[in-house]
Formats: C-alpha cells, structure tokens, sequence
C-alpha cells in the first residue's frame, strides 16, 4: 500500500483528451451567462455551464473560465460580476453569448445591478458577486465569487446542456 504522503503528483491520464471531453459532456448542467462592465463600462458576457455552489455561509459560488478567453482581463480586474441562470426559453441567448459574435448584446434586455453587472431578463436567477478570489488551474481559472444579492423566479423552468446539447423540457 501506497503512504499518501509520499505521492507528489497525479498518474498520466489513460484516455484521450475527446474521450475526456465525451465523459465530461455526461454531466448534465444549468447553463449560465456570466456578466460585467469593463472599467471604462463597456458590456461583457460569457456563457458558461461550470457553475456550482461552495459554501452557504458566507455565501459563495464558483464557475470557470478559459485562461484564453478575451474576456479574461475585465474578469479578472473587476471588483463584480453576475451569473445568470438561464431560463428554458433562453437558448438563443445562451447560444450568442457562447459565440465570439461582435454584437452579442444587440436588443438584449437587462437592468443594472448594484454594482453595475448586466442582470439579464427572464433569467430564472441572478446572481451578484464579489469577485473574491481565483485560483489558476490547468488551461483554466476557477473564480469564486461571494453573493451579494441573489433572486430567483419561482417555478421557472432552466435551460439544461447535456451531451453536447441544450434541453429545454426535463421531464421529473
């Protein structure tokens, strides 16, 4: 038997890298937009399925993103950001904020949050975070943000991504 103190890194991995995107995509996920302003107040957003919660008190969430994604620098600067949970009728959205489209927030409804970020309409939760803290993972960094302000419809159904693919209807 193996002392666990006396291994120091991770076994290579024995699949491919789509082999490890294929088991990943099992997961089924909320999907989310993630929102800021720039410092100089221009618009950002994000989809991304890699939210989760982390602790209740204080209260606090995670999600992640590309250390690549040009929308990394105003993340990362910011003090605050949004995560909106998308809602079943929301794939259009979803779908736009995922692309590198340039006007991505053409006719997108929001309001202001306290601190500025987007809160999209019709999402079935909004979040409002402080950005905390982020750790550099991988090909990624992980932000954990602490919930300011929360809200949430009640009844709504959410926007599902399994498989590669968005689901609208989740029978019980």
């Amino acid at each position: 038997m193996l002392n666990p103190a006396t291994i120091r890194t991770a076994n290579s991995p024995n699949f491919s890298r789509q082999e490890f995107r294929a088991s990943l995509a099992m997961f089924a996920t909320g999907v989310t937009i993630v929102t800021t302003r720039t410092s100089a107040g221009a618009l950002v957003g994000l989809t991304a399925n890699s939210f989760n919660s982390v602790s209740l008190s204080p209260p606090l969430v995670l999600w992640s993103l590309s250390q690549a994604a040009g929308s990394m620098a105003a993340l990362s600067a910011g003090s605050h950001y949004a995560i909106n949970i998308l809602a079943a009728d929301q794939k259009e959205l979803a779908e736009r904020f995922a692309s590198k489209r340039e006007d991505r927030w053409k006719d997108v409804l929001f309001t202001e949050g306290a601190c500025g970020s987007p809160l999209l309409a019709g999402a079935v939760a909004t979040f409002e975070c402080f950005n905390r803290s982020r750790y550099e993972e991988g090909d990624h960094v992980i932000f954990v943000g602490e919930v300011e302000r929360c809200s949430h419809r009640a009844g709504a159904a959410p926007l599902l991504f399994h498989g590669g693919r968005f689901y609208t209807e989740h029978p019980l």
